[in-house]
């Protein structure tokens, strides 16, 4: 087993091995690979952290990192760091390979002077790495309630002292909602590689439709692109045969979803008033797909 810095000649076996390692696993299908395939020209990619790992003459993972900040309480920006994606070969998962190439790369992150790491995943793998809840020291994530104690929210001080008694918000960079973004670009760049089926699989984050915001668990739930095949991103009710079935603006939008409030509280564990679901949704609305700027 080896690990290297990535090389030029390494970029489209690593973006395929990524494809692989992420299909079906967070969301139906993935778009973390075209994440990698932008993020290698953005100013906030730490090419001194972009490693693959080796066994024999194939390369079986890749792990990359990024700039990233924190918004204050006081209305600053904090410089943080943030990693992914983080990719291990299906034939190569649960061997261990995963965490030592974290650890690795996390040594020389420290070498390089990186005070803070933040990420979303699983707390039961990452805890091995170091990690533990972002919310433990005040770090809170930018789509959930800031009281809430995200479970896949994590973070890591690797300079003792450098976070201190701060208080702040994390939101990711910019560069991880590039597909989101550039939805036809990620289309093209996505038909490049052999076709594969999305799937909704146990274990995925919560997907939304990033339209409305209503949860989407099972294809029937969604909406049709125009060759009537199932859009992942929008539900039934706002997205058909390729096209809005509202020309809502975002208040609008949230005016419509505020009359589901009573349907929305049998799912809380504590009851919203309406004036409170609105009050939600401005702030969740803006991170949906439909929505952000």
């Amino acid at each position: 087993m080896n690990i290297r810095l990535e090389t030029p000649k390494d970029e489209r076996e690593v973006e395929n091995l990524t494809r692989e390692a992420f299909w079906n696993v967070y969301r139906p299908g993935c778009t973390e690979h075209y994440v990698l395939n932008q993020y290698r020209t953005n100013p906030d990619f730490i090419p001194e952290l972009d490693f693959v790992m080796e066994e024999g003459d194939q390369i079986i993972g890749h792990v990359m990192f990024s700039k990233a900040e924190i918004m204050l309480d006081d209305g600053t920006s904090f410089p943080s760091w943030t990693f992914g994606p983080i990719s291990i070969h299906p034939d190569y998962k649960r061997k261990g390979y995963g965490l030592k190439l974290l650890q690795y790369a996390i040594e020389k992150a420290k070498e390089m002077g990186i005070g803070l790491l933040q990420m979303e995943g699983n707390i039961e793998f990452y805890r091995y790495a170091g990690f533990d809840l972002a919310s433990k020291i005040n770090i809170h994530y930018h789509a959930e309630p800031r009281d809430a104690e995200v479970p896949y929210f994590l973070a890591q001080e690797l300079i003792p002292g450098y976070w201190g008694n701060r208080e702040g918000t994390y939101c990711p960079p910019k560069g991880y909602f590039v597909a989101d973004e550039n939805p036809e670009a990620f289309e093209a760049y996505e038909a490049t590689f052999p076709q594969k089926g999305k799937a909704f699989q146990p274990g995925q984050l919560p997907q939304f439709c990033q339209s409305c915001g209503m949860p989407l668990t099972r294809i029937e739930d969604c909406g049709t692109n125009a060759d009537g095949s199932t859009n992942f991103d929008y539900c039934q009710y706002c997205y058909k045969d390729g096209q809005f079935l509202q020309e809502y603006t975002m208040d609008e939008m949230i005016e419509h979803c505020s009359q589901f409030v009573d349907e929305v509280n049998k799912q809380m564990p504590k009851p919203m008033t309406k004036e409170e679901y609105k009050q939600m949704m401005h702030g969740f609305f803006p991170m949906l797909k439909r929505w952000r700027k």
